[in-house]
């Protein structure tokens, strides 16, 4: 889950999969085409390859929007930006895309800013946004069996890059939409996931992420049904010059054999694990349809742990789902610290409508405000705690930008002195500043 991420040809580093927020920046060319991305990481990928489509269909003065379903504020915003875009260039070709557009294309086509709104799966096929005869044009997504062929070399920003390994949903949790803006869950081949992470690593890239809307799926769909672990492996011994290979956000309930083993013996494979929580309470949990409960998420950590002392974990958590008690909001506020959680992305519940979680009794807005307030102090503390853990280690970090480097397990560094971004540097951390350590080059 994750909101209003916007990508730039030049990118600067922008939040995680999973933050709120983030500093809004659009995709411009020198054709007049700027492509303006709301959501996750998957999304931006996706949008770093309509950009090249756009390029190569000789597409001119348009603004393309690749929207986001998961809050109903994430929707919002992309209307409001698209109105924005009107006012500021009324000759443009306004292009509606994303998962917003794929749930709920009438909408969007009632707007009279909108010139074409596509579907997910339509928005990178050669010509289609040149497509001319059709207002709309938005397919069965469910209809979709095949990974998206849009493998591109990579979402790149200076440091590392994003490969989409998997894309879509089977699960139906009842407080998501996105499935039925993704479709079902389809996998890339491996052979194609590995010849593009070769690339990569050819290209001088230090860190790649596999990423996908449910990264732990990937293989399901494959003959022989492959699992997550297997291609890692794979990918970690054809390309032996990767020097860092990570995982973005896995479901709580997936990590296999293979995978574990990888953690235990593969130092390039990063010990960072981003989990999809939700929540800290069984009740909950089941009303969620998560295929997890409270002692399986305890003890995948402990198994992580186990292996890797290192390892630092993320989650996504949700304050305030319906029927949510004063109780079952303390379960989850003391997961944070059994389970030694460092980076949390805290979601207030927004109803979708169209999901079971919408008809059910909600809890009142001012307290799912104060809920994520605390939810978010909980999270403070366990970043503190992590932080404070670091002082006194050398961390390998791999440089972002001038003064921002990132450690193995995600912690962010900030140091004095120079180091090129895109190459991993030894740093000495001197402290903490709540948010970041403070280091020095290491000798």
């Amino acid at each position: 889950m994750s909101v209003y991420t916007v990508i730039k040809a030049q990118p600067k580093p922008k939040p995680e999969v999973g933050e709120e927020g983030g500093p809004a920046t659009t995709m411009s060319g020198p054709d007049g085409v700027d492509v303006v991305t709301f959501g996750c990481r998957l999304n931006a990928y996706e949008s770093e390859a309509m950009r090249a489509r756009a390029a190569a269909d000789g597409l001119s003065d348009a603004v393309v929007f690749n929207t986001c379903a998961v809050t109903n504020e994430a929707v919002r915003q992309a209307r409001q930006a698209i109105r924005k875009a009107r006012r500021e260039r009324p000759g443009a070709r306004i292009i509606v895309t994303g998962c917003a557009a794929q749930i709920d294309p009438a909408a969007f086509a009632a707007m009279p800013e909108v010139d074409l709104v596509l579907g997910n799966a339509e928005k990178a096929a050669p010509g289609a946004l040149v497509e001319t005869t059709a207002r709309v044009r938005v397919n069965d997504i469910m209809s979709v069996k095949e990974t998206a062929g849009h493998l591109i070399d990579g979402l790149k920003d200076r440091a590392r890059a994003y490969v989409e390994v998997q894309n879509g949903c089977d699960h139906r949790c009842t407080f998501c939409i996105i499935p039925y803006g993704r479709g079902n869950s389809r996998s890339a081949p491996a052979g194609e996931v590995v010849e593009q992470v070769r690339k990569l690593a050819a290209e001088g890239y230090r860190e790649v992420v596999l990423t996908g809307v449910d990264v732990t799926s990937w293989g399901s769909d494959l003959p022989g049904q492959p699992t997550l672990g297997q291609l890692v492996g794979r990918i970690l011994r054809m390309v032996p010059d990767l020097p860092r290979l990570r995982l973005s956000s896995i479901d709580a309930a997936e990590i296999d054999p293979d995978l574990l083993k990888l953690f235990a013996e593969e130092p390039r494979l990063m010990p960072y694990l981003h989990l999809s929580l939700q929540a800290g309470d069984d009740l909950i949990l089941k009303r969620m349809k998560r295929r997890h409960n409270r002692t399986d998420a305890l003890n995948l950590v402990a198994s992580v742990r186990a292996v890797r002392p290192d390892v630092a974990f993320g989650a996504d958590l949700i304050a305030g789902f319906p029927t949510e008690s004063e109780e079952a909001f303390e379960n989850t506020v003391r997961l944070v610290e059994e389970a030694g959680l460092a980076f949390l992305h805290v979601f207030p519940y927004s109803a979708r409508p169209g999901t079971p979680a919408a008809r059910m009794p909600p809890v009142k807005g001012p307290v799912i405000k104060d809920r994520a307030r605390r939810l978010r102090e909980a999270g403070q503390r366990g970043l503190e705690r992590h932080l404070a853990a670091q002082v006194g280690r050398v961390l390998p970090g791999l440089v972002e930008r001038d003064g921002l480097a990132r450690a193995e397990d995600f912690t962010e560094i900030a140091f004095t002195g120079e180091a090129p971004a895109g190459q991993i540097v030894a740093f000495r951390v001197t402290g903490h500043d709540g948010a970041r350590v403070i280091a020095e080059r290491a000798a």
